[in-house]
């Protein structure tokens, strides 16, 4: 099975899968919202990815964007899914750590720590 990312798809198929004309992938290419592989030839090869992402593009420009604002909302889109995944990440390393300190025996030479704020000369608990 291929690669989502893998670029097989000419210009006219595309065009076709993402519903809508080839010149308008060529616009869309050079404003930046798309960029497509090339082959040995120099053709536009694309990728379910990018036809994803054309779709998403005719979606933004049907809710009366425009191609500046579809860019701005897909780079936002790009950055919260990239830190989603940073998240995770992050929530992962955190578990795993809090685990291991569950695992190990609890220490002995360790004592809690009660807080007393001094108000006007007596001693009260802090938080109280």
């Amino acid at each position: 099975m291929r690669s989502r990312s893998h670029a097989v798809y000419v210009i006219s198929v595309a065009a076709e899968l993402a519903g809508m004309h080839p010149q308008t992938l060529r616009i869309y290419e050079r404003r930046g919202l798309v960029q497509p592989a090339r082959s040995q030839g120099g053709n536009r090869r694309y990728s379910d990815v990018d036809i994803d992402r054309l779709r998403r593009i005719q979606e933004l420009a049907g809710e009366g964007m425009n191609l500046e604002g579809i860019r701005r909302v897909m780079a936002l889109e790009a950055e919260v899914e990239h830190l989603r995944s940073e998240n995770d990440e992050l929530r992962s390393i955190a578990s795993s750590a809090l685990a291991e300190a569950e695992r190990r025996a609890p220490r002995r030479d360790l004592v809690p720590l009660h807080q007393a704020v001094a108000v006007f000369g007596q001693s009260k608990p802090f938080g109280t």
